[in-house]
């Protein structure tokens, strides 16, 4: 990646292996990570909702705990445009977040305010990302 002045990134710099697609053999080969690109002209623009721990352990607190206040996150994101066609029970896996479903509203798909899909995290991956 290439960053400006300010630390900011600017560009990024990939290249592209075909012999590492989906469902290639790997043998033999250590593949880093895969990266997967939507098209922001054509993106789903979505909601998606990432549940964390409700209850904290707090041995100061009279309870003995304490509500999470970070226990939900909202984040505005961009999606294949394929998802428009979700529908309620099917399982999706975003970029290093998890698994998602769509949520649903007496048995309809959910939008927020803005009319976008709405889809809760069920299950968190695990991250070996370190940040710099």
């Amino acid at each position: 990646m290439v960053k400006n002045e300010a630390g900011e990134i600017t560009e990024v710099r990939a290249t592209y292996d075909p012999a590492t697609k989906s469902g290639a053999d790997t043998t033999g080969r250590k593949i880093k990570g895969v990266l997967h690109w939507v098209s922001a002209a054509h993106a789903l623009p979505i909601e998606a909702r990432l549940y964390d721990t409700l209850v904290l352990d707090d041995p100061a607190a009279e309870t003995g705990w304490v509500l999470n206040p970070g226990s939900l996150v909202v984040l505005e994101a961009v999606a294949e445009p394929s998802l428009a066609a979700a529908v309620v029970g099917e399982r999706f896996q975003f970029m290093r977040q998890g698994y998602f479903c769509l949520d649903v509203a007496a048995g309809e798909a959910k939008r927020n305010a803005q009319g976008w899909l709405v889809f809760n995290r069920t299950v968190g991956l695990k991250s070996s990302y370190k940040p710099s």
